[in-house]
């Protein structure tokens, strides 16, 4: 078995959020969401600042009493069966809060203390994830001397210690380096094929793009988004095709069903069949001499900031209790 897993289970509901509401006074931070997490799948949970990402995983992992609805871990009751449903979880946080005082072999022990997990366990665990994170080196030393990279690492191995069957990753990678956030991402690929059910919170759209298989947009405290990674970005991403003229444009361009945005000397056209392409262009061709053409892929990014931004510009109330999938 590798360090740090948990025999694999039946396949089952890892994570069931059910109409999760969570108000701070008259701030309504999470609005009725409901999603669910199959045990392992890489799930990616993806919202602007604000939107209510961490407010939800508190409510996960105990840190905030949900004010209406209900979470449940493989079963558990977050609040009812907090112990039970705690134990399954693991959670990185974005922010490093090690004793600086302690090893990073005694970090990891004294985190299996919150989980009443033998000593002589619990030693055997330790030295398990730091070789396998390669941290067996610098198991006498403390955090402090450790580089960013090597941090994040160890953030995640203590968050396996008591072996869960789910882990939470607030921000793995802010702040390091493109190396590491590669390193980083490999060591998470091999822990979600090894059967661990993974959630992931992050601003680096092209690390949800890269790991994640499902993903769920929050804004506004609300999902405006949850789908397949792979089917959302067939459904909306589309190409988008950039023209550049030899000179500026003496009349606006007017074509039937197509949308052109700019002026001047350069535009730009969303095309959702890469087939349309030559067409656009030549009809492009009628308005001026092109100089330049450049066509792109709408990526993930692109998706994310085009829903996040159209659900600021649609009424509280169109959305509310609407699901898109």
């Amino acid at each position: 078995m590798k360090a740090g897993i948990p025999p694999a289970a039946t396949a089952a509901e890892a994570i069931a959020l059910s109409d999760l509401v969570k108000c701070y006074g008259s701030l309504r931070a999470v609005d009725g969401i409901s999603f669910t997490v199959p045990e392992g799948e890489f799930f990616g949970f993806l919202g602007p600042n604000g939107a209510g990402k961490t407010t939800t995983i508190h409510c996960l992992v105990g840190l905030a009493t949900p004010t209406a609805g209900s979470i449940r871990v493989f079963g558990n009751d977050v609040v009812r069966d907090y112990r039970a449903a705690r134990q399954l979880v693991g959670l990185c946080p974005q922010e490093f809060n090690f004793d600086r005082y302690l090893t990073n072999r005694e970090t990891l022990l004294y985190s299996a203390g919150y989980f009443g997990i033998p000593r002589n366990e619990c030693q055997t665990r330790a030295d398990e994830l730091l070789k396998r994170f390669d941290l067996w080196s610098k198991r006498d030393e403390t955090s402090v001397k450790l580089s960013g990279g090597m941090k994040r690492r160890l953030t995640i191995a203590r968050a396996l210690i008591h072996r869960p069957r789910i882990l939470i990753l607030d921000e793995p990678t802010a702040g390091v380096d493109v190396e590491l956030r590669l390193e980083l991402w490999r060591f998470l690929k091999e822990l979600n094929e090894e059967g661990l059910t993974i959630v992931l919170t992050t601003h680096y759209l092209e690390e949800a793009e890269t790991l994640c298989k499902r993903i769920a947009i929050i804004d506004g405290g609300r999902i405006v988004a949850l789908e397949d990674k792979d089917a959302l970005v067939a459904r909306l991403a589309g190409h988008r095709l950039r023209v550049v003229y030899a000179r500026p444009l003496d009349r606006p361009i007017a074509i039937p069903g197509i949308e052109v945005e700019g002026e001047g000397q350069q535009v730009t056209v969303q095309v959702k069949d890469p087939g349309q392409i030559a067409t656009i262009l030549a009809q492009l061709a009628t308005f001026g001499q092109i100089l330049d053409v450049a066509v792109d892929r709408k990526n993930l990014q692109d998706i994310f900031l085009e829903l996040t931004s159209r659900s600021r510009s649609v009424a509280p109330e169109t959305l509310a209790g609407k699901r898109l999938s």
